[in-house]
């Protein structure tokens, strides 16, 4: 094996997944396992998660998977716990579930049920995915984090935005915090900010397939790629955080978005 393919081989470790059942969370759970890691599912949607599974199996890789409620702290311990129970250890956690507010309101008309909804699951998911993370990697002396943050942190405060876009923010800045109190303890702790994937999470913004598919056209030309972004994309990226070409980068917020938005 050359130099090069040795700095993305994952051959031995072991990653942790949530939402692992469809999209990003998906495409990254095959993309891992190709590159050789034991992957360890994690998502609410017990079909979806089988469905991710039995397609590992079938490719050959080595994985396990449990329901997962990220908004609960014991889930989250749970899904660590059986990485290491099926494995030996944990050396990745992918904090990859997420969703976006069920209404878009603006922030004077927002219920707390709909702060908490959102909060919940895509911060205190991460956040708990974290904590129990960490309390497997601390004591090996090594490890990855990657968490899912939004190119919607880098826009002008949208109307209507606030609930998803203030989760997303607190997840760039967990990792951060994240970075300085892990490295120490020889993890590295990344974030990632997709701009528009095309997936059923963004297929939810509109009501028709003729407003969906001028949707994807409109994406294609607002960034300078024209590309339009798929979940393999992420995972492609997320590949590259957690393998050993990545040995010298954490705190880090990656703009994985065609070049929609380039802030300093």
């Amino acid at each position: 094996m050359s130099k090069t393919h040795q700095l993305f081989d994952l051959s031995g470790r072991t990653a942790a997944i949530t939402g692992a059942a469809s999209g990003m969370g998906r495409a990254t759970a095959y993309l891992l396992s190709d590159a050789g890691a034991n992957v360890v599912l994690g998502d609410i949607n017990a079909d979806g998660l089988d469905e991710t599974a039995r397609t590992v199996e079938d490719k050959g890789g080595k994985v396990s998977s449990i329901v997962t409620d990220v908004t609960k702290a014991a889930d989250l311990d749970a899904l660590v716990a059986k990485a290491v129970q099926d494995f030996g250890r944990l050396d990745i956690m992918g904090n990859i579930a997420g969703l976006k507010a069920k209404k878009n309101n603006f922030v004077v008309d927002t219920p707390e049920e709909d702060l908490d909804f959102v909060m919940n699951v895509n911060f205190k998911g991460v956040w708990y995915g974290s904590q129990a993370a960490l309390r497997a990697m601390i004591p090996q002396k090594s490890g990855t984090i990657v968490s899912i943050a939004s190119s919607v942190i880098d826009m002008p405060g949208a109307p209507k935005s606030s609930t998803y876009s203030v989760s997303k923010a607190a997840v760039a800045m967990l990792t951060k915090v994240l970075a300085s109190e892990a490295a120490p303890h020889g993890i590295r702790v990344n974030a990632v900010s997709p701009g528009w994937v095309r997936s059923g999470f963004t297929r939810e913004n509109v009501e028709t397939e003729e407003e969906w598919e001028a949707l994807q056209e409109n994406v294609r030309g607002t960034n300078p790629l024209q590309l339009l972004g798929q979940p393999e994309h992420i995972a492609q990226t997320i590949l590259f955080l957690v393998s050993d070409a990545a040995e010298y980068i954490t705190g880090q917020n990656v703009r994985a978005n065609g070049g929609a938005f380039m802030p300093w």
